[in-house]
């Protein structure tokens, strides 16, 4: 009977901490929440810089004003499924160093644990950590620090980058949707059939 206790208790501990963590997942970093409008940080944003992010034309994002600790940054927003919400928050620190990055990772572990993947290159020349998370209400948030040095394919000193991978999924699906139905729309249409100009055989033999 004992053992039973301290195995249902031990799974119920192990419930519960699934439970925080999934009610911990992280939502903002520096002004900037996943979710939110982003009319709602127009402060801190220069609007007039939106443009559609290549390859993922239904997201936006716009460059951020100057703000105290960061140094640059993008922040993505969907026009589909939830028009005009922050999916994707990216911002570089003011303060480049290898210290401050160091500082800035023992903080997130101490907040959120361990991360649960390395992203850098086997030499630490980019460092890369990856924390993945589920929120309260089931949206996979995935939480990505960076600090790179040396190798010029990459953007140089400690970035941050904060994404709500289930949103932008439902933000795509929504925007294919929306092409599927245009397309079938035009597939519908009673087309006339054009002529080539060409006659008897030559219009089905190639020449």
């Amino acid at each position: 009977m004992v053992k039973k206790i301290l195995i249902w208790l031990s799974t119920g501990s192990l419930l519960f901490a699934a439970v925080c963590m999934a009610g911990e997942a992280p939502h903002q970093v520096g002004p900037f929440i996943l979710n939110r409008d982003i009319a709602d940080f127009k402060d801190f944003v220069i609007l007039e810089t939106a443009i559609p992010i290549r390859y993922m034309e239904n997201v936006e994002e716009v460059e951020i004003k100057p703000i105290e600790g960061f140094k640059s940054g993008l922040i993505s927003y969907g026009t589909c499924q939830a028009a005009g919400h922050i999916l994707r928050i990216k911002l570089k620190y003011s303060d480049s160093s290898k210290k401050f990055f160091e500082q800035i990772l023992k903080q997130i572990k101490n907040r959120f644990g361990d991360p649960d993947e390395y992203l850098g290159d086997p030499f630490h020349i980019a460092i890369s950590w990856k924390w993945t998370f589920v929120d309260k209400d089931n949206n996979k948030i995935s939480l990505t620090i960076q600090h790179n040095t040396l190798d010029e394919e990459e953007k140089k000193g400690n970035a941050i980058k904060l994404t709500s991978t289930t949103m932008i999924e439902k933000d795509r699906d929504c925007h294919n949707q929306k092409d599927l139905d245009q397309r079938e729309r035009l597939r519908r249409r009673k087309w006339k059939a054009v002529s080539t100009g060409l006659e008897g055989w030559d219009r089905f033999v190639p020449r």
